[in-house]
Protein backbone atom coordinates (compact mmCIF):
# COMPACT_ATOMS: atom_id res chain seq x y z
CA UNK A 1 0.00 0.00 0.00
CA UNK A 2 1.33 3.32 -0.62
CA UNK A 3 1.25 6.61 2.29
CA UNK A 4 -0.27 9.59 1.18
CA UNK A 5 2.42 11.65 -0.14
CA UNK A 6 4.00 14.83 0.58
CA UNK A 7 5.27 15.82 -2.39
CA UNK A 8 8.87 16.04 -0.43
CA UNK A 9 12.16 13.69 -1.17
CA UNK A 10 14.35 12.84 1.53
CA UNK A 11 17.73 12.09 1.14
CA UNK A 12 19.45 9.65 3.32
CA UNK A 13 23.30 8.97 3.00
CA UNK A 14 24.99 5.98 4.74
CA UNK A 15 27.06 2.55 5.12
CA UNK A 16 27.58 0.70 2.37
CA UNK A 17 28.58 -1.98 4.97
CA UNK A 18 26.69 -5.14 6.53
CA UNK A 19 28.56 -5.24 8.92
CA UNK A 20 27.14 -2.80 11.84
CA UNK A 21 25.50 -2.92 14.77
CA UNK A 22 22.12 -4.09 15.18
CA UNK A 23 21.12 -0.60 17.06
CA UNK A 24 22.31 1.40 14.03
CA UNK A 25 19.90 -1.23 11.53
CA UNK A 26 17.12 -1.46 13.12
CA UNK A 27 17.03 2.20 13.84
CA UNK A 28 17.66 2.89 10.58
CA UNK A 29 15.19 0.94 9.34
CA UNK A 30 12.65 2.66 12.16
CA UNK A 31 13.29 6.24 10.45
CA UNK A 32 13.29 4.85 7.11
CA UNK A 33 9.86 3.47 7.88
CA UNK A 34 8.41 6.58 9.65
CA UNK A 35 9.27 8.50 6.34
CA UNK A 36 7.02 6.58 4.65
CA UNK A 37 4.00 6.73 7.07
CA UNK A 38 4.92 10.36 7.06
CA UNK A 39 4.50 10.42 3.02
CA UNK A 40 8.14 10.91 2.46
CA UNK A 41 9.77 9.79 -0.59
CA UNK A 42 13.55 8.43 0.09
CA UNK A 43 16.33 9.07 -2.31
CA UNK A 44 19.47 7.52 -1.53
CA UNK A 45 22.59 5.49 -3.45
CA UNK A 46 20.13 3.06 -4.95
CA UNK A 47 22.54 -0.17 -4.42
CA UNK A 48 21.34 -3.52 -2.47
CA UNK A 49 24.66 -2.61 -0.31
CA UNK A 50 24.76 -2.32 3.73
CA UNK A 51 22.96 -0.21 5.20
CA UNK A 52 21.21 1.29 2.45
CA UNK A 53 19.52 -1.53 1.29
CA UNK A 54 18.24 -2.08 5.31
CA UNK A 55 17.00 1.65 4.65
CA UNK A 56 15.39 1.42 1.38
CA UNK A 57 13.96 -2.23 2.11
CA UNK A 58 12.36 -0.43 5.48
CA UNK A 59 11.16 2.37 3.44
CA UNK A 60 9.31 -0.14 0.61
CA UNK A 61 8.18 -2.35 3.05
CA UNK A 62 5.64 0.88 4.65
CA UNK A 63 4.51 1.59 1.51
CA UNK A 64 7.36 4.56 0.82
CA UNK A 65 8.40 5.76 -2.73
CA UNK A 66 12.02 5.05 -3.17
CA UNK A 67 14.02 6.51 -5.99
CA UNK A 68 17.83 6.09 -6.25
CA UNK A 69 20.99 7.45 -8.10
CA UNK A 70 23.54 4.93 -8.59
CA UNK A 71 26.91 5.31 -11.00
CA UNK A 72 26.32 3.47 -13.94
CA UNK A 73 29.38 1.28 -13.34
CA UNK A 74 27.20 0.29 -9.68
CA UNK A 75 24.62 -0.54 -12.09
CA UNK A 76 26.80 -2.93 -14.78
CA UNK A 77 27.87 -4.78 -11.49
CA UNK A 78 24.43 -5.87 -10.62
CA UNK A 79 23.66 -3.75 -7.50
CA UNK A 80 20.81 -1.42 -8.36
CA UNK A 81 18.05 -1.82 -6.05
CA UNK A 82 15.28 -4.14 -7.78
CA UNK A 83 12.65 -2.12 -6.06
CA UNK A 84 13.25 1.54 -7.16
CA UNK A 85 10.25 3.61 -8.28
CA UNK A 86 12.71 5.60 -10.00
CA UNK A 87 16.44 5.49 -10.62
CA UNK A 88 18.74 8.17 -12.04
CA UNK A 89 21.89 7.05 -13.66
CA UNK A 90 25.12 8.97 -12.55
CA UNK A 91 28.84 8.67 -13.90
CA UNK A 92 30.27 8.86 -11.22
CA UNK A 93 30.11 9.58 -7.20
CA UNK A 94 30.72 13.04 -7.84
CA UNK A 95 27.68 13.33 -10.45
CA UNK A 96 25.64 11.50 -7.92
CA UNK A 97 26.06 13.89 -5.24
CA UNK A 98 24.76 16.28 -7.29
CA UNK A 99 22.02 14.29 -8.76
CA UNK A 100 20.78 13.42 -5.15
CA UNK A 101 21.34 17.17 -4.22
CA UNK A 102 18.65 17.90 -7.18
CA UNK A 103 16.29 15.70 -6.85
CA UNK A 104 15.75 16.27 -2.54
CA UNK A 105 14.40 18.40 -0.31
CA UNK A 106 16.09 17.84 2.92
CA UNK A 107 20.01 15.74 3.73
CA UNK A 108 20.18 13.09 6.51
CA UNK A 109 23.02 11.12 7.07
CA UNK A 110 22.47 8.02 8.93
CA UNK A 111 26.24 6.53 10.44
CA UNK A 112 28.65 5.42 7.59
CA UNK A 113 31.86 6.12 6.17
CA UNK A 114 34.23 7.66 4.24
CA UNK A 115 31.63 7.94 1.45
CA UNK A 116 29.06 9.11 3.87
CA UNK A 117 31.09 11.84 5.76
CA UNK A 118 32.33 13.45 1.75
CA UNK A 119 29.10 13.26 1.33
CA UNK A 120 27.48 15.15 4.22
CA UNK A 121 30.23 17.29 4.19
CA UNK A 122 30.44 18.23 0.73
CA UNK A 123 26.81 19.33 0.89
CA UNK A 124 27.48 21.32 4.00
CA UNK A 125 30.33 23.46 2.59
CA UNK A 126 28.28 23.80 -1.00
CA UNK A 127 25.33 25.16 1.88
CA UNK A 128 28.53 27.24 3.71
CA UNK A 129 28.83 28.72 0.31
CA UNK A 130 25.17 29.17 -0.48
CA UNK A 131 24.76 26.98 -3.04
CA UNK A 132 21.72 25.06 -1.28
CA UNK A 133 19.52 25.89 1.40
CA UNK A 134 18.50 22.48 2.25
CA UNK A 135 18.03 21.60 5.96
CA UNK A 136 20.66 19.56 6.84
CA UNK A 137 20.77 16.26 9.70
CA UNK A 138 22.94 13.59 11.04
CA UNK A 139 21.02 11.06 12.66
CA UNK A 140 22.97 10.49 15.52
CA UNK A 141 22.23 6.33 16.74
CA UNK A 142 23.99 5.67 19.61
CA UNK A 143 25.69 8.96 19.75
CA UNK A 144 27.84 7.81 16.54
CA UNK A 145 28.11 11.26 15.64
CA UNK A 146 29.60 12.63 19.09
CA UNK A 147 33.13 11.97 17.98
CA UNK A 148 32.36 14.31 14.97
CA UNK A 149 30.92 17.12 17.11
CA UNK A 150 34.15 16.86 19.38
CA UNK A 151 35.98 17.40 16.26
CA UNK A 152 34.08 20.68 14.69
CA UNK A 153 33.95 21.93 18.50
CA UNK A 154 37.99 22.09 18.49
CA UNK A 155 38.05 23.54 15.16
CA UNK A 156 35.78 25.88 16.21
CA UNK A 157 38.42 26.41 19.39
CA UNK A 158 41.02 26.84 16.89
CA UNK A 159 39.52 29.33 14.90
CA UNK A 160 39.40 27.21 12.11
CA UNK A 161 35.91 26.88 11.93
CA UNK A 162 33.40 29.56 12.74
CA UNK A 163 30.56 28.45 15.35
CA UNK A 164 27.66 29.62 13.15
CA UNK A 165 28.74 26.19 10.95
CA UNK A 166 27.22 24.59 13.35
CA UNK A 167 24.13 26.56 12.67
CA UNK A 168 23.44 24.50 8.95
CA UNK A 169 22.32 21.01 10.38
CA UNK A 170 20.80 19.51 13.35
CA UNK A 171 21.58 16.44 15.23
CA UNK A 172 19.03 14.15 16.13
CA UNK A 173 19.16 11.09 18.70
CA UNK A 174 16.02 9.54 17.76
CA UNK A 175 13.79 8.30 14.65
CA UNK A 176 10.55 9.47 15.74
CA UNK A 177 12.48 12.98 16.81
CA UNK A 178 14.62 13.40 13.34
CA UNK A 179 11.18 12.88 11.88
CA UNK A 180 8.98 15.54 13.67
CA UNK A 181 12.14 18.23 12.94
CA UNK A 182 12.31 17.20 8.92
CA UNK A 183 8.04 18.12 9.01
CA UNK A 184 9.10 20.78 10.90
CA UNK A 185 11.65 22.24 8.47
CA UNK A 186 8.56 22.46 6.12
CA UNK A 187 6.61 24.64 8.24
Amino acid sequence: MNNPTTGKTICIFCSSSADLSEKIRSQSAEFAALLAKEGFSLLYGGTTCGLMKTVADAHKAAGGRLLGVIPRYMIERGIQHPGLDEAFAAEDLRDRKQAMLDHSDVIVALPGGIGTYDEFFDLLAMKQLKRHDRPMFLFNINGYFEPLMAMLRHSIAEKTVKPEHLDMFKISDTADELTQMIKKSFS
